[in-house]
């Protein structure tokens, strides 16, 4: 590598030659795994997000709707009124 010249790594560039990580189906199912509260618009809006994210392949992004589900039904639906 010439002088002065940043490796694309560090640089936040991944090699195009190398696919993503694939994850086995079962851990894929650990980490989309939520209960929706019936009836919470705010749920069920997620819901559909993360199975649509799903449907498309994008495990990453069905996975940050699966922590909402998890976070707003405990943080919300948790507490005592």
């Amino acid at each position: 590598m010439r002088q002065g010249t940043t490796h694309p790594s560090a640089r936040g560039e991944r090699d195009r030659r190398t696919p993503p990580a694939q994850l086995s189906a079962n851990f894929d199912a650990w980490l989309l795994d939520c209960t929706p509260v019936p009836d919470c618009d705010v749920c069920s809006a997620n819901w559909r997000q993360l199975a649509l994210s799903k449907q498309m392949g994008d495990v990453r992004q069905a996975a940050r709707h699966a922590t909402e589900i998890r976070d707003h039904a405990s943080d919300v639906h948790g507490k005592p009124h």
